[in-house]
């Protein structure tokens, strides 16, 4: 039985499949061995500790090396097996769970099998012999909290403090009794695995909502919103004050909105993590978005540019000064787009300065700085002061007043290159809504080297992706370019096991690039419409957002539906 097996020789045998099947490096193993000779822990659970593994994947190796199965999450019953015939607190301390029964044995979910007291133990308790079965440590623990928690003191305690909380907007209630309540192991290990399951399944944010009847758990995975399994109403104070302490924020404060980060490491990958609370009817949303320090992309061809757009683009980069902007709504990568750009100009000949809110990425090279508008930091006073630390290029995260723009347009006729962002539908919109903000049209032609307007479409899953042949009517009315055999094949999303039954993986951009020519600088001294300036450009050869994602659809990359989509309000 597992239990008579030597644990040393078993660890190691976990060490070296987890190695073999890319899980895990050499280097990560060593240090996890020597951690494992320092402190005596179990190894399997280092590995979840330390973020180098998902507890998932440790928990199917360790039942591989074993030979035992793994406990599926249907498996676990809907009612206690042999109710009352076990202590509560021994079961969830040696972390075991009987999950069946027969007049020959009873097979036990249990998150170390190796424990050789803890199934001697169990076969004394009910006289028959066990058979283990590995299982994860959270779903073990979110069964005990189901099956279990009417005999449990610190379970009933979350029930009895939510109830308190959901109805009571005062801050009378018992800091310190909440805060324990949120260092509970089963709160802990629900955090961490919302959080590896987010990242296994791509997500960018995760939503955490209360209703009145419901605590909702919605990832963002390619830009729109998917529902996952959701953890009981109950647990919503401890689980969200656990993400407060995290972020470092005051979890006493539930009437107004706050923001954190946290930094953590899961699956041997680097994460920030910036958290966003707010207070609703039913308690406070919480909003965490997952940036992945280590996937950054600083290659602009990697982001979907073209080439006939990308070497325009790089011609309006490679301008000494000036101002270059992106533009588009929220989500549409255009801090991406500006990183890459970063990366391109850095060099050890440049001074580069970033003003953002919030950093979203590191940059090694570049002088960052975060601005903090409740002690009068802000986009404005910023870029005043390191206009005196002699910059040769400065991004702005958002060019988001009238002082802003200000200052950015005298760094520009100041010899110094300005990247920022703005939020218009299209790279003509930016010209008007600088002249909405009150910029004069003489220095937006002096100082705009060119805009560029991007949207992210959802790239079709390569592996199950379906083609089918357009019709002539269809092709004519989304002017879509045919092939030089004069057929139109588009491609539609099926889904499969890789993309999650999505049909889409990953996401890639579609652009325009306004370079600002003479003629277009007499267009907005005319004080011409964002109509007539985008006419223009696209009679000096411009590519719309549109015609570059129908481009895309027709090449396999995405669909037309997904650029309908992005594309409908432009």
């Amino acid at each position: 039985m597992a239990f008579e097996a030597d644990r040393p020789t078993i660890e190691k045998s976990l060490a070296v499949r987890l190695r073999e099947s890319g899980k895990l490096d050499a280097a990560a193993v060593d240090r996890v061995l020597r951690l494992r000779a320092a402190n005596g822990e179990k190894l399997e659970s280092l590995f979840v500790k330390l973020g180098l593994v998902s507890e998932r994947d440790v928990a199917i190796e360790l039942a591989d090396t074993l030979g035992l199965d793994l406990v599926a999450p249907d498996e676990y019953p809907d009612a206690p097996v042999l109710d009352g015939r076990f202590n509560q607190k021994f079961l969830r301390h040696a972390g075991i769970l009987p999950i069946a029964e027969t007049d020959a044995a009873i097979v036990l979910a249990m998150v170390d099998p190796l424990d050789a007291h803890a199934l001697r133990a169990m076969e004394m308790a009910c006289g028959r012999p066990v058979i283990p079965r590995v299982a994860l440590a959270s779903e073990i623990e979110a069964a005990h909290a189901r099956l279990y928690e009417r005999h449990e003191a610190p379970l009933s305690e979350i029930t009895a403090n939510s109830e308190d909380l959901s109805q009571d907007d005062t801050l009378s209630e018992d800091v310190d009794r909440l805060r324990d309540l949120a260092s509970e192991g089963p709160v802990i290990r629900l955090v961490n695995q919302l959080l590896a399951r987010a990242i296994e399944a791509r997500a960018s944010d995760i939503h955490i909502e209360p209703f009145q009847n419901r605590l909702a758990v919605r990832y963002r995975i390619d830009g729109l919103l998917r529902e996952v399994a959701s953890p009981p109403l109950r647990l919503r104070a401890a689980l969200i004050s656990r993400i407060k302490i995290m972020a470092k924020l005051n979890i006493a404060e539930r009437r107004l909105p706050q923001d954190g980060r946290i930094r953590l490491a899961i699956q041997g990958r680097a994460f920030d993590v910036r958290v966003s609370t707010v207070p609703t009817l039913h308690g406070e949303s919480v909003v965490m978005r997952l940036l992945d320090r280590t996937s950054i992309v600083h290659d602009l061809p990697s982001l979907g540019f073209e080439d006939d757009a990308l070497q325009k683009f790089l011609h309006v980069l490679d301008h000494p000064q000036g101002i270059v902007l992106v533009t588009g709504p929220t989500g549409s990568g255009k801090t991406t787009t500006l990183y890459a750009c970063l990366h391109r100009l850095n060099g050890p000949e440049r001074k580069l300065f970033t003003v953002e809110d919030p950093i979203e990425y590191q940059l090694e090279g570049v002088n960052q700085i975060q601005v903090k508008p409740q002690i009068g930091l802000s986009f404005g006073h910023v870029l005043r002061s390191i206009l005196r630390q002699d910059p040769d290029i400065i991004m702005v995260g958002e060019m988001r007043d009238l002082e802003t723009a200000q200052i950015a347009v005298q760094s520009a006729l100041t010899g110094h290159l300005v990247l920022s962002t703005l939020h218009t539908n299209s790279a003509a919109g930016a010209v008007t809504r600088l002249l909405d903000m009150g910029v004069e049209d003489y220095l937006v032609t002096s100082t705009v080297n060119g805009v560029m307007a991007q949207r992210l479409v959802r790239r079709l899953c390569p592996s199950c992706r379906v083609p089918y042949q357009v019709m002539p009517e269809l092709a004519a009315q989304l002017r879509l370019q045919p092939r030089g055999d004069g057929a139109i094949v588009l491609y539609a999303p099926k889904g499969c096991e890789h993309c999650q039954g999505s049909g889409y993986t990953g996401r890639v951009a579609i652009v325009e690039v306004l370079a600002i020519s003479e003629a277009i600088r007499r267009l907005i001294l005319k004080r011409a419409t964002l109509q007539e300036i985008h006419a223009a450009a696209a009679a000096e050869g411009m590519h719309s957002m549109y015609e570059d994602g129908m481009g895309k659809a027709v090449a396999g990359i995405t669909s037309v539906e997904e650029v309908l989509r992005v594309t409908r309000d432009v």
